[in-house]
């Protein structure tokens, strides 16, 4: 019996835009559940971060026959926490190897990402991400590196390996720039070293959603005159202004010399897609991010609203770069201050990631004591 893609997601994969779901479980795995979703919902890969994991085990028994191994082997937790979450994420690059071959290795991609308590060293980042790499042991897999300034230079060491980098956590256009050159001097480093550059891959993941939670907040508390009428309007703004910077870096001698050795570019991935202010439409930063040559990596109530309502019309970026331009504009005249807006952010995702990173380990603790009193 033949299964037919969704109509909304199959026009967004259409109008150039890869359909990546930002969850992942043993028992979405087991179930057929992802096997599905690539099936009629058009999706052709899976991110995840620590939050993710940290819920799946918390709710999870498929992770049982697995843990009471580790508990036998007397695993410590972050051996557990590594075996666990990359057993996953091997599984489902599995799953996604045909749409790897497909798509000559564009999309059936899987990311992981580096621990989280790293964030803010180079070294360390460097050094797990070629562990990570060589546990999942799968050319489609992805080692998501966050976007501080100490991940920067760990970006262009682990493409410099010749490993495929998410870079994760970008909120300002300035870190944005920064990330393309972090990216780009990898490539250019691999390239020196014999690499061949058509087998590295890359994306930016831009967060969305939690550049409006910020800004509308502050916002709320102006006096400004229509400070209130910018409501729900940064975070578009914002992540077309990034797309505007990833064309021009593509227009550029740098990036020839090096597309003509083979390389591809790194595509932009919108990220924190589901809306957090219920006043805001569900699709809103679906719809309005439609551009090719992007990603966008959505939770499954995004990806259901989509498929069920979601109208997709085509470009949604190119023809608004000014509109973006005015609308930054109007936030800081309403005395909102961009760069310290990205700084809390950016300061705050990674705390977010550890705070989830301690509760997996304290989920993991609890699994494999009760293992080993069975």
């Amino acid at each position: 019996m033949m299964t037919e893609q969704n109509p909304n997601t199959r026009a967004l994969a259409e109008a150039g835009v890869s359909i990546w779901l930002d969850d992942l479980s043993r028992e979405r795995i087991a179930t057929g559940n992802l096997a599905e979703l690539i099936e009629t919902r058009t999706v052709t890969g899976v991110t995840t971060n620590p939050s993710i994991f940290a819920a799946a085990l918390k709710n999870g028994e498929a992770y049982a026959e697995q843990l009471a191994q580790l508990s036998a082997d007397g695993a410590d937790l972050d051996r557990a926490v590594f075996e666990l979450t990359t057993r996953d994420v091997q599984a489902a690059c599995d799953l996604f190897t045909p749409v790897y071959q497909a798509s000559n290795g564009v999309d059936g991609r899987v990311s992981i990402e580096v621990d989280p308590r790293s964030a803010r060293d180079a070294e360390k980042t460097v050094a797990e991400a070629g562990k990570l790499a060589e546990a999942v042991d799968r050319p489609n897999v992805l080692i998501k590196i966050p976007a501080t300034e100490e991940g920067l230079p760990a970006i262009t060491a682990t493409l410099a390996q010749g490993l495929s980098v998410n870079v994760t956590l970008i909120f300002s256009l300035t870190r944005y720039r920064e990330v393309l050159n972090a990216w780009l001097l990898g490539l250019e480093q691999a390239h020196a070293a014999g690499i061949d550059l058509s087998t590295l891959h890359s994306v930016a993941s831009f967060f969305v959603s939690r550049v409006d939670t910020e800004v509308d907040r502050r916002l709320a508390e102006s006096s400004a005159e229509g400070a209130g009428e910018l409501t729900g309007q940064a975070g578009l703004a914002n992540a077309r202004l990034a797309y505007r910077i990833f064309t021009e870096t593509l227009d550029t001698e740098r990036w020839r010399v090096l597309e003509a050795a083979g390389a591809r570019p790194q595509r932009p991935l919108w990220a924190s897609t589901g809306t957090k202010d219920p006043a805001l439409p569900d699709t809103l930063y679906v719809t309005g991010l439609v551009a090719p040559g992007t990603v966008n990596t959505m939770p499954e109530k995004t990806l259901e609203a989509l498929a069920d309502h979601g109208e997709v019309t085509g470009d949604t970026i190119t023809e608004g770069y000014e509109d973006a331009d005015r609308v930054l504009d109007a936030i800081a005249h309403a005395g909102v201050d961009y760069n310290d807006v990205v700084a809390v952010l950016e300061a705050e995702g990674v705390e977010k990631f550890v705070t989830s990173w301690n509760e997996l380990l304290e989920t993991v603790r609890t699994a494999l004591e009760d293992s080993a009193a069975r």
